[in-house]
């Protein structure tokens, strides 16, 4: 199948987003034109411009596809809070290049009402996992037990992204001891 196929058979926006992702896993989003992944694609330099206007549309756009990702991973790892830490951990090791735009403010429009709904609907789904919680504190005060639970899974996964910590073990069996460690009774 051609370009100009693909193109016109709606693939040209997954084929782009998927090769941003790659590019922003390897070498940053600094490093990501429209241009390229136009040449990547087999497209013409302007074919991008179509689905994402510009940089800013792209990233927005990967943003987006990256909370769906996460809302998705998140809901199949239902009901149980360990589940959803490792769940979370795993889809930042897997999505490396969607994990770093999702968190990164500056590169998107924050009030994209695509965007605004997929957030919501991940963060939707790791309140629920907190919520499987036994721990009376956690109870008592919802939003601090998901800001807690959060920033133990976001924030591991930034340091295992970053190469600060041990990277020759296996993240998700270490998340998972850290945080039976912090959250469970098992």
């Amino acid at each position: 199948m051609s370009s100009k196929d693909r193109y016109h058979h709606g693939d040209l926006k997954a084929v782009i987003l998927a090769e941003a992702a790659a590019l922003v896993a390897e070498r940053g989003a600094d490093g990501v034109s429209l241009r390229e992944l136009a040449r990547a694609a087999g497209v013409s330099h302007a074919a991008p411009a179509h689905h994402f206007t510009d940089r800013r549309g792209l990233f927005t756009a990967l943003a987006a596809e990256g909370f769906r990702l996460l809302a998705d991973a998140l809901a199949g790892a239902r009901p149980d809070f360990l589940d959803a830490a490792l769940a979370y951990v795993r889809f930042a090791v897997n999505h490396p290049g969607h994990y770093a735009v999702m968190f990164d403010k500056s590169l998107y429009d924050s009030a994209d009402p695509e965007l605004v709904a997929a957030e919501a609907a991940a963060g939707a789904e790791l309140r629920a996992g907190v919520g499987t919680l036994d721990d009376p504190r956690a109870k008592a005060d919802p939003q601090a037990a998901a800001l807690a639970a959060w920033s133990l899974v976001h924030g591991f996964s930034l340091l295992w992204l970053n190469n600060a910590i041990d990277t020759d073990a296996d993240p998700i069996a270490t998340v998972e001891r850290v945080a039976r460690m912090l959250y469970t009774k098992r």
